[in-house]
């Protein structure tokens, strides 16, 4: 057996020895571009980990800060404290100017559009979507159907103490769960469905219609109104209209009706600074649902 690698005839390339099914693999070495930047990454790691923060150091609790010292936290912190001095005249201005005026100046009313803007996509949006489009039991901000109302200082309420939140101030409403508490039976359930489908204008069973007059007198047109119109003050939703904030078809009602809903929206105002609040009021307002 020789001591030589044996050369492919074809290439001219030693190969590895390795053959299979008659193909013979060939040793080509890697190109020198190849290996040139290949190198130079390395090296490039190498003087990184040596300028820059790199390994955790969890026995000491730290980690390797570099010839640098550089950290990524205290510029972000140095940052944040010169965007701050920038805003600063106008975060005093917006915060000592009524929100019903905000709009009168153009330069105010640009300002707390994009500080509300950006204050939205970074505490609103995963709830309401991108443009407070909403999506099933997180209410739209881009149409005109508002629980506890649409106006600026209605909506800034909102924000400021949230919704079944941690404030004194919250807005605050509970539907009774109809089914898990014996309220109602089944077929009295089953026949309230019927007749919220109706409010609506849609088809539904007549007989149980005509059935639930006085379960939806007795049980609900207190808070719904009695032609299911809704009442603000109590946060209670139109009945007649075809919003639905939890869906609207047969089941999605049965299973309001039966277990009641109980969404929660944050109190804002131990988060956000006020002036903040103020732009997100002005924002949420100019999306389109304002009133």
């Amino acid at each position: 057996m020789s001591d030589h690698p044996e050369v492919d005839d074809h290439s001219g390339t030693e190969t590895t020895g390795h053959e299979w099914d008659g193909i013979k693999e060939l040793n080509t070495p890697l190109p020198r571009w190849w290996l040139t930047i290949w190198l130079g990454t390395i090296a490039i790691a190498l003087v990184y980990m040596v300028l820059m923060p790199s390994w955790p150091l969890p026995w000491a609790d730290t980690y390797v800060k570099g010839l640098r010292n550089y950290s990524e936290r205290e510029t972000f912190a140095a940052d944040m404290v010169k965007l701050a001095a920038s805003r600063g005249a106008d975060q005093e201005k917006l915060a000592n100017t009524a929100l019903d005026a905000v709009r009168n100046d153009e330069e105010l009313f640009n300002f707390a559009m994009a500080a509300g803007e950006s204050a939205f996509g970074d505490n609103c949006a995963t709830c309401h979507g991108a443009g407070g489009v909403g999506a099933p039991g997180y209410p739209a901000l881009v149409d005109d159907v508002w629980l506890w109302g649409g106006s600026l200082e209605d909506i800034k309420t909102t924000i400021t103490h949230g919704i079944r939140g941690a404030s004194d101030d919250t807005r605050f409403s509970q539907m009774p769960a109809f089914g898990t508490d014996g309220m109602l039976t089944v077929s009295e359930i089953n026949d309230l469905v019927e007749y919220v489908t109706s409010l609506s204008n849609r088809a539904a069973d007549g007989a149980a219609i005509d059935r639930a007059k006085v379960l939806f007198e007795d049980n609900c047109a207190v808070c719904h109104g009695e032609n299911g119109q809704g009442d603000r003050m109590q946060g209670a939703p139109i009945l007649s209209d075809t919003e639905w904030l939890y869906g609207g078809d047969r089941e999605a009602i049965r299973q309001t009706i039966t277990k009641a809903r109980f969404g929660v929206m944050p109190n804002w105002q131990d988060r956000l600074e006020p002036w903040t609040i103020d732009a997100l009021a002005v924002y949420v307002h100019s999306l389109g649902g304002g009133e």
